[in-house]
């Protein structure tokens, strides 16, 4: 058995052990520490197995900071791009969250709405800035046009800065992190010159996670979705089947907001997942475009399989399309590759220069996609 292996086994049977004595405080911070030397273990993280990552908690309520007005200046300069990366604060019922913004050099705040916005959600321990410096998204928001958004994980909502995919209260549009997120995503559209049909949301690992989520429950304000290593919409209920999904030794509830049935929308997907992820396995990815294309299955898909190479490692590319060549599901598998962001910088975390670019891949569907309200017919 693999150290990894161990360390997560080791994490699943204490958590299954009574903890009558422990305080919540305490068990989370037990948790995040597995979690952490698991990372370690695979190689994934910086930081040392004695000492969890740790990040300044953002207060329970602290008012939206003033936005600028449309074609104010008061916004920085990227210290590496002709735009502005700014950081933010969002108050919403569901909690407060920082996020910065990259807003590209041409783009123009006083225009009709037409500028796309792509929300981006890191992975465990990550932060927006290490997020954009791995993914190079802010370059590419600068070539093709289009803001992005980083949402900063609390440490107070989670000590690892993990978005809470595996707990039931966010896995639902009602409340938690999919509806404080998607609010977000709307109150940027709002607030800046963006088309609300080319809203995008895209994540890595426990982000992938959320953004699928937020596919699944909110397909009014996500045109499209993008995953890199994640897992399938309610794959863990709590901690322990968490570790479980993670491992591939768990199957998925079934979706129950996205699924194939008369009337209910479709959302576009995009997905890259290494098949020798040693974090969360590639069976997750399986049964997510499986879910996918099961929500698909009414407007009889057209697929499509290539294979090629990136920079050093070869893929298989799988596709699926309407009938009118609308693309509805991409499905990258990166051959060799771990558990990390494929064709990324490594001044960022969790990056593998190696792969194919997930993130210009991830540009190039989404660009093609608008929120028209695609459903299955009965």
């Amino acid at each position: 058995m693999s150290l990894l292996s161990e360390l997560l086994t080791r994490a699943r049977l204490a958590l299954a052990k009574p903890q009558s004595h422990t305080g919540s405080g305490a068990l989370q911070a037990q948790v995040s520490k597995t979690i952490n030397d698991a990372l370690v273990a695979a190689g994934l993280s910086p930081h040392p197995p004695s000492a969890p990552p740790q990040a300044e908690e953002l207060p329970a309520q602290r008012p939206r900071e003033d936005r600028p007005a449309r074609g104010s200046n008061r916004a920085a300069k990227s210290t590496s791009l002709p735009g502005t990366f700014v950081e933010h604060s969002f108050a919403h019922a569901a909690g407060t969250r920082r996020y910065k913004l990259y807003t590209p050099s041409h783009y123009l705040a006083d225009a009709q709405a037409t500028s796309p916005l792509l929300l981006m959600l890191h992975g465990c321990t990550q932060s927006p800035d290490d997020f954009a410096a791995g993914t190079r998204m802010n370059e590419l928001a600068e070539q093709h046009g289009f803001l992005v958004a980083y949402p900063a994980q609390s440490a107070k909502a989670n000590h690892s800065r993990c978005w809470n995919w595996f707990r039931p209260g966010d896995q639902l549009r009602a409340g938690g992190e999919p509806a404080l997120l998607a609010a977000l995503a709307q109150d940027i559209a709002h607030h800046h010159a963006v088309d609300p049909t080319r809203i995008y949301v895209a994540g890595l690992s426990a982000g992938a996670a959320m953004a699928v989520i937020l596919g699944a429950t909110y397909p009014d304000v996500f045109a499209a979705v993008g995953s890199h290593s994640g897992l399938p919409y309610r794959a863990a209920h709590d901690m322990p089947s968490a570790f479980a999904a993670m491992g591939g030794r768990a199957v998925a509830r079934a979706p129950v907001e996205n699924v194939s049935a008369a009337g209910l929308p479709v959302t576009p997907l995009i997905a890259f997942q290494g098949d020798c992820d040693r974090t969360v396995a590639a069976s997750n990815a399986d049964t997510l475009v499986r879910h996918a294309i099961r929500a698909a299955d009414l407007l009889s898909p057209e697929r499509r399989v290539s294979t090629g190479e990136g920079t050093g490692r070869a893929y298989t590319r799988t596709t699926y399309t309407t009938a009118q060549g609308d693309p509805l599901i991409e499905f990258w598998q990166i051959h060799g590759a771990g558990h990390a962001w494929s064709g990324g910088s490594p001044s960022g975390s969790y990056t593998d220069a190696q792969g194919p670019d997930a993130s210009a891949e991830m540009v190039r569907f989404f660009l093609q996609v608008r929120r028209r309200e695609i459903r299955a017919a009965a």
